[in-house]
């Protein structure tokens, strides 16, 4: 990310390299393990956010202690560091970390950055979760606009099937029952059973369908079936289906 000053983002932490140190201020590394140490030695509890122990591989294949410094471990051990061309790294390895800082805040991803990478997954699981309400949520509105512009009437069992479809775990014959339990329909045998009662009918939720019915001796008879308004599928779909937010008027 820096020409001059490799910081890396070490699980969360943006850190830069003893050797990276050693080489810039042009120390030994083993005099600036020395120094990290000494400080250690004075203080144990640096290690967790100042000096965090690493190690690296040699071109002969052998491992070597290092340290990766924070910012603030950076900052304590170049405390030491004087002279004109120290000061001039002082200000290059500042620059360094806070070019790093600004680029994870503008969201730009560094090569093998945890917790951005953390922060993205967990983006795109809200995104995905909001996209999965939205796509329960379109079906319902899209239902309910049906309904509202519909002056269409219809059956009991078509309405049963409409309630089916939108999560109401009910049939034609279940919802005559609750309905006639529920005083919709009239409950007692006789000529009229399953018809709509004076008062879901003064709450304009059914209307009844005439047809005559010719019989092969010439008698003829008048069926009436129960049919529900476009008010009363509004209506029930609200009383048994509230999430779908209709509202009747």
């Amino acid at each position: 990310m820096n020409d001059l000053i490799n910081i890396t983002n070490k699980d969360g932490k943006l850190t830069v390299s003893s050797r990276e140190v050693a080489e810039r201020f042009e120390k030994r590394h083993d005099h600036v393990l020395r120094d990290v140490e000494a400080l250690l030695d004075q203080n144990p509890k640096l290690g967790a956010d100042y000096f965090i122990e690493s190690s690296y591989k040699a071109g002969t294949g052998k491992s070597y202690k290092e340290y990766q410094l924070t910012r603030d471990g950076f900052s304590l051990l170049a405390m030491g560091f004087t002279g004109a061309k120290a000061l001039e790294w002082k200000l290059k390895f500042i620059e360094a970390f806070n070019k790093m800082e600004e680029s994870i805040k503008s969201a730009a991803i560094p090569e093998g950055k945890y917790l951005l990478a953390l922060a993205v997954l967990e983006s795109n699981k809200v995104i995905e979760e909001q996209d999965h309400q939205i796509k329960e949520l379109i079906p319902k509105a899209v239902f309910a606009d049906s309904v509202a512009a519909s002056s269409t009437s219809i059956l009991i069992g078509e309405l049963a099937k409409i309630l089916k479809q939108n999560g109401v775990a009910t049939g034609q014959n279940r919802l005559f029952e609750w309905m006639r339990q529920n005083g919709y329909l009239i409950n007692r045998k006789g000529t009229d059973y399953s018809m709509p009662t004076q008062r879901s009918m003064e709450m304009g939720l059914f209307e009844i369908k005439e047809t005559s019915v010719s019989h092969s001796d010439g008698h003829i008879t008048v069926s009436k079936t129960p049919k529900v308004t476009g008010k009363g599928q509004i209506y029930f779909i609200n009383k048994l289906k509230p999430a779908v937010a209709l509202v009747a008027e």
